[in-house]
């Protein structure tokens, strides 16, 4: 059976993406190139992988003599903003107030972290 394709960036895709947003474009020997050596990743598994995310509307790409060149659809920022709001629906209910005490409660926040949280929960009322 085949695998349900995911609207969101599986790691294998973010990976070849956090390449594109780095560079602002490349060709798939250049994100090969880019890549780290372990796990190794075929040129064919990389060259699919983008052709899945130009289908999913991630990437786009322009004709460079025989090369595809690949640049980024969407932006990082845009992407984090699209994943934090789907976090915050599927696991607090719809509330980034509980993702923020879920954090807090949870995770060593450096005193610097944290004086700027208070700075935008101050700006924020």
């Amino acid at each position: 059976m085949a695998r349900k394709k995911s609207p969101n960036l599986t790691e294998a895709e973010f990976r070849l993406m956090k390449i594109l947003w780095e560079s602002g474009e490349a060709t798939v020997s250049e994100v090969v190139g880019r890549l780290p050596a372990d796990p190794p990743l075929a040129y064919t598994t990389v060259l699919t992988t983008l052709r899945i995310l130009e289908a999913k509307g991630y990437v786009k790409h322009t004709k460079e003599g025989r090369a595809f060149v690949y640049a980024p659809a969407v932006g990082q920022q845009e992407e984090s903003r699209k994943v934090i709001r789907h976090l915050i629906r599927r696991f607090f209910s719809g509330s980034p107030g509980q993702l923020v005490l879920k954090l807090l409660e949870d995770e060593k926040i450096p005193p610097a972290e944290l004086e700027r949280i208070k700075k935008k929960i101050k700006e924020a009322e």
